[in-house]
């Protein structure tokens, strides 16, 4: 296998430090995590980092954001759609959600949502890679509720009710390190989703 092919299976350099870079901008944020961890979380040499990310920080953080925000998205709508009922599917989605989140020590959660707040008013390359990756999952999410809420203006609103509950429910079971938020959550977005269904008079 080439240079810049896989060892053995093992992501190639640049992966790993994307990956790396993911996993501690959740943990730690944006001012907490350093390129020399990223390195070493990403067994790479300090210098790859500007090989592949020439911009640095700045650089390495934005790719990052997209390209795991963007596979965030994909992963929360193939959930939803693990369950064909679409209110027992997002009660579900929660629940698994909460499942996650127990497993990890309550410390991985949102791999955009601790940049997006402290760089909303700071960096502004950052916040526009977080708003357009919120953008993004507004969109899908949108779509998804389509299926069963015809009006748009009712979809989108759950779509963004569905972001902005997931994520206050992340932050609430992450420090008081308990699952409830998130189940209480998830059967408030049921709650919601199941009114917008049964709502007579949507226009088709």
């Amino acid at each position: 296998m080439g240079q810049h092919g896989q060892e053995q299976g093992r992501p190639d350099t640049r992966t790993r430090i994307q990956d790396a870079a993911t996993e501690l901008f959740r943990r730690n944020g944006y001012s907490g995590t350093g390129l020399k961890r990223i390195a070493a979380e990403a067994d790479a040499p300090f210098g790859s980092i500007y090989h592949f990310f020439p911009g640095g920080k700045q650089q390495l953080t934005e790719e990052t954001i997209r390209t795991a925000g963007a596979a965030y998205g994909r992963m929360v709508l193939a959930l939803l759609d693990t369950v064909a009922d679409p209110v027992e599917s997002v009660a579900h989605a929660f629940e698994a959600a909460a499942d996650d989140l127990e497993a990890t020590g309550y410390a991985d959660a949102c791999p955009i949502a601790a940049v997006a707040l402290e760089v909303a008013s700071t960096n502004e390359t950052l916040r526009v890679a977080t708003a357009d990756i919120f953008t993004e999952w507004v969109g899908a999410g949108e779509q998804w509720f389509a299926r069963w809420v015809p009006d748009p203006g009712a979809a989108r609103s759950l779509a963004h009710s569905l972001i902005m509950i997931l994520e206050g429910a992340f932050m609430l079971s992450r420090a008081t390190r308990d699952r409830e938020p998130l189940r209480a959550a998830g059967q408030s977005m049921a709650v919601l989703l199941r009114s917008a269904i049964e709502q007579p008079g949507r226009p088709s």
